[in-house]
């Protein structure tokens, strides 16, 4: 069964709101993408297995704790690029893997375009890196990749998610969490979230 963790947090509300806003600029659209990005890897990362390890401090010794091992951070092109930076602040010399979807408008069915996933990721856990969770179809193919690669734990790190992508993500089993800021209302008949933010690549990288 698919975990669904939605940030009850007054930060991460007020960033939403101001996110959502048709007249934010794009380059503030970046920053709270950013802001929201390192609250929400932050929270995915809240079960990541450690282990101990012996420190020195300056006063002496003591037992600490370090991740058993990093997860890979795979973010879907080209929105999930906007919430790379926040999740290499936090995590550091993590594995990167790329995987480039595009979404049939007529079918609303995701297209692979590109994949940097290694062939064999050997148990390691995985967090899935897009800001938004619509249909929940290209959620869906990145996490069927990646556990044909062998991944351990799969993680969803979304900003926004719609209900029946949520669903969907559950139905096909291969997630094993969602990580969210907030689930709004449902999908227009276009595949789009309502009330939702517009397209979160363009409101990133297109027209201002």
């Amino acid at each position: 069964m698919t975990e669904v963790h939605i940030v009850d947090n007054a930060l991460v509300a007020e960033r939403v709101t101001r996110l959502r806003g048709s007249s934010t600029p794009n380059h503030e659209f970046r920053r709270l993408l950013s802001d929201l990005s390192s609250v929400l890897v932050y929270e995915a990362m809240r079960q990541a297995p450690l282990v101990p390890v012996d420190i020195v401090t300056p006063m002496g010794p003591a037992t600490g704790m370090r991740f058993e091992r990093l997860p890979v951070v795979v973010p879907v092109l080209r929105a999930g690029l906007g919430m790379l930076d926040a999740a290499l602040d936090l995590l550091g010399d993590v594995q990167v893997a790329f995987v480039g979807l595009r979404r049939n408008e007529r079918t609303l069915q995701a297209r692979e375009y590109a994949s940097t996933l290694p062939e064999d990721l050997d148990g390691r856990d995985a967090l899935i890196l897009d800001p938004m969770l619509a249909t929940g179809g290209s959620f869906v193919h990145a996490c069927e990749l990646l556990r044909a690669a062998g991944a351990g734990r799969v993680t969803a790190v979304c900003v926004l998610a719609a209900p029946e992508g949520i669903e969907r993500v559950r139905d096909a089993g291969v997630a094993d969490a969602i990580c969210v800021a907030a689930v709004d209302e449902s999908l227009d008949s276009n595949g789009f979230i309502l009330p939702g933010l517009g397209d979160a690549g363009d409101r990133q990288f297109g027209q201002p």
